[in-house]
This record gives structure tokens, sequence and C-alpha cells, in this order.
């Protein structure tokens, strides 16, 4: 099990640094005028969601749900796992929504603004922090 749970933490981590770093490029894509600066964005973005994110979310997913069911029996009843589930679902929409900018980049088809973006990189703390709270307090 704590290999399991070794794996999972890494892909997180890999998860989370490109949450974290692709609203970042949609900031200064959002602001690039030339033609050059737009293909390369487009480049780092599809590079970064289809290579190190997508992957990255399918594997903690999927390690997380293996240390689920090897130990449902100890889960079944914790509140704070259930908490931790939605927010991981959440997680997940995110992650889907940043795929569909990905696409509208691609298709020169963004509306927002890089101030939305600014903001839009600050929402996974919303999720990190009582996930990784729930996961190592069991507060419930």
């Amino acid at each position: 099990m704590l290999w399991l749970k070794a794996f999972h933490v890494i892909f997180v981590i890999t998860w989370f640094a490109g949450i974290f770093y692709l609203p970042r490029l949609f900031v200064y894509h959002a602001l690039c005028s030339d033609e050059i600066s737009n293909e390369r964005f487009k480049l780092m973005e599809r590079r970064l969601y289809r290579g190190i994110m997508t992957p990255s979310a399918v594997l903690a997913v999927g390690f997380g749900l293996w240390m689920l069911v090897l130990a449902w029996s100890s889960y079944v009843h914790a509140v704070w796992l259930q908490i931790k589930l939605v927010l991981v679902i959440a997680l997940i929409g995110y992650h889907l929504f940043c795929g569909k900018i990905v696409a509208d980049f691609a298709n020169d088809a963004n509306r927002h603004s890089d101030r939305f973006f600014r903001w839009l990189n600050e929402a996974p703390l919303l999720v990190l922090v009582p996930v990784v709270i729930l996961a190592v307090v069991k507060p419930f």
C-alpha cells in the first residue's frame, strides 16, 4: 500500500505543477500580439495539457482509486475522504475546463482577459489546501 501511496503523491504533485503553470501560460498567451508567440504558446499549452497534466491526472486518480478499493472497509464511512473525493471531482472539472481553454486558444477563439486567467490561476489553491489537510489530519 505504501508504494501505491508514493506513486499517488508523485502524480498528484506533477498534476498540480501543470495545474498551476497552465493558467500562467494562459495569462501570457492572452497578452501576446504576434503570431510567433501565439503559435509558441499553443504548442506549450498543448504539450503541457496532453503530455504532463492529463497523464498525471489519470495516474493520480488511478492510484488513489486503487488504494480506496484495497482499503474500502476502512474508508467507507470516513467523512474526510468523502469531502476529499468531492474536491477531487471539482479539480477534475477544473482540469477539463483548462482543456477547453487550450482548445479555444488553439482555435484562436479565446474570449477571456489576462485578468481572468490570473484569477483562474488561484482557484486550485481552494482545492489543494483542504485536500492536504483532509488527507494528513483526517479531522472527521
